[in-house]
């Protein structure tokens, strides 16, 4: 996710729960693996969100399961590391299907694996053996299963793919192409930077408000930056020399968990993960805690034959 202009919140956390009911934590390959308990239930689905322990790469005096392309790291490291979990998933010999993520509001049909990596943010299949696979290391990760129709679907969503409502779209292409129904859809949202610590700036918090009526609810004190500031009449410094307000604490994953009740998912169908990548750096990687050299997290899904 892209910095702020504003310096790192001084806020006392709201929340820094370590999992949510919905969602269980399994040792598999000497890796720890996130997967959610309703989708499990689901003979014919692969699922999986991955943590930082295990794999080869070396990161800070530690080896770490990084999935993502990354200069600190080598392409062989990323590539073990991601046979490593696909065994560990139990999905060794499917094809992943990685997308070159922009922040967009792209989205991909896939009838079978493409041969070089397609830029975008979103991914859809009905197709059997393709592990759609997005990357993270703050975004909200949000994986899709129509029981009905056994479609699935991957999404990355970052405040700016959120404002550009690619989780509601995301449904819609599976309407068009598949049959769904949103009352049938099971979604999970996994492990990104939580409310309590992501702090964007206040002109994020008016574009949220350009598109969303709820967009209040998303922040912990929701501010345009255009208030009075009393603070002037206080130091009494000139105009035009004012420090800028501070930002806002807005909160993706209820972003996102309001877009898909409005475009129709039951809400006992939508399973949130609390864990915050910046409360939990010693199991989650987080850019915005450890910047450039911090790994990628991946989460999965794919449906069985």
């Amino acid at each position: 996710m892209a910095a702020t202009k504003s310096s790192p919140p001084k806020r006392t956390p709201r929340s820094r729960s370590t999992t949510s009911p919905s969602w269980t934590t399994r040792a598999s390959g000497g890796l720890k693996i996130l997967q959610v308990r309703s989708f499990s239930k689901l003979p014919w689905l692969v699922h999986a969100v991955s943590t930082r322990s295990g794999g080869v790469s070396s990161l800070e005096n530690e080896k770490v399961l990084n999935l993502g392309f990354a200069d600190w790291d080598t392409r062989e490291n990323v590539q073990e590391n991601r046979r490593h979990f696909q065994s560990a998933v139990g999905a060794p010999d499917l094809p992943l299907i990685a997308l070159k993520q922009f922040h967009s509001d792209v989205i991909h049909v896939f009838d079978e694996a493409p041969s070089d990596p397609c830029r975008g943010d979103a991914s859809i299949t009905n197709r059997p053996n393709l592990l759609l696979a997005i990357q993270t290391a703050d975004c909200v990760p949000i994986l899709l299963a129509d029981p009905k129709k056994r479609s699935i679907a991957a999404i990355h969503a970052g405040w700016r793919g959120t404002l550009a409502r690619i989780a509601t779209k995301t449904i819609g292409k599976m309407q068009m192409r598949f049959g769904t129904k949103p009352a049938d859809l099971l979604a999970a949202i996994g492990p990104s930077i939580g409310g309590c610590c992501y702090e964007v700036g206040t002109e994020v918090a008016t574009q949220f408000l350009s598109q969303f009526p709820d967009a209040p609810d998303y922040f912990d004190e929701f501010r345009t930056g255009d208030e009075p500031n009393p603070i002037q009449w206080l130091n009494r410094m000139p105009p035009g020399h004012q420090p800028p307000p501070k930002g806002v604490l807005l909160d993706l994953r209820k972003a996102n968990r309001s877009q898909l009740l409005a475009a129709g998912l039951s809400s006992q169908n939508i399973f949130v993960s609390d864990l915050c990548t910046a409360c939990h750096p010693k199991l989650l990687f987080s850019y915005r805690k450890q910047g450039p050299a911090s790994g990628r997290l991946m989460s999965v899904i794919a449906l069985r034959p």
